[in-house]
């Protein structure tokens, strides 16, 4: 809050502790002002994710709750991890991210495909309704959606009434960097952020706004190295 931001998100958290991918796993490219990283949803888990929030003094700013699933949880029982990580946040936090875009969760980004998404959001939706006080939930994308899956996107923002998206996360694309092809691939893996996200993550939230006549809100992730950005 003292630096002037309106909110913070937090996460992704999981239900489980899990220790991410081995190191090293996060990468600057100085030329390309970006990072590549896989560091596969490293966290201490959901109880000690929640008895850290309980600590906070402030409640003037925003938090904002991005939740996801263990490695180890198969994709067919996805949707139970993050309804355990929506009811154990839900007195904590202001709003709710539904993370299915990370490239460093095996098959995480499978879960973007239309029937699963809509299996998942309607599951986090059913127990949020049942709330006195529904709170927000929003849905981050991959930049690396094709224009035929950003209208399952915009269809399912509508069907499944969640309140918008964030778009976008990494990608997993390497064109037009300027750091050496040898370098990048020494690299491995990982998704890539930056200067160079900043094209293709503008493109995605301008065909989202213009195909759903702006009936959502979209946050803008992805690329922003200064306020004009």
């Amino acid at each position: 809050e003292n630096l002037g931001f309106g909110f913070i998100e937090i996460g992704t958290v999981t239900p489980k502790p899990q220790d991410g991918n081995p190191k090293p796993r996060l990468f600057r490219l100085k030329e390309d002002a970006a990072l590549i990283n896989r560091m596969g949803f490293n966290n201490e888990g959901l109880d000690a994710f929640v008895e850290r929030i309980k600590k906070r003094s402030n409640d003037r700013i925003i938090i904002g709750g991005n939740i996801g699933k263990n490695k180890v949880t198969p994709n067919e029982m996805a949707f139970r991890d993050y309804e355990i990580c929506f009811e154990a946040l839900y007195p904590y936090v202001d709003y709710f991210v539904v993370n299915v875009s990370s490239p460093n969760t095996p098959n995480l980004r499978d879960l973007q495909e239309k029937e699963p998404l809509t299996k998942l959001l309607n599951s986090i939706q059913k127990l949020n309704q049942g709330k006195i006080a529904p709170k927000p939930i929003l849905l981050k994308i991959a930049p690396d959606l094709t224009e035929g899956q950003l209208d399952d996107i915009i269809d399912l923002v509508a069907e499944t009434s969640i309140s918008g998206v964030i778009a976008t996360n990494t990608t997993i694309s390497r064109a037009g960097l300027l750091t050496p092809q040898e370098e990048v691939e020494s690299i491995g893996m990982g998704g890539l952020s930056g200067a160079p996200l900043k094209e293709r993550s503008t493109e995605v939230i301008r065909y989202l706004h213009r195909r759903s006549n702006a009936s959502f809100p979209i946050i803008g992730v992805g690329g922003i190295c200064s306020a004009e950005d």
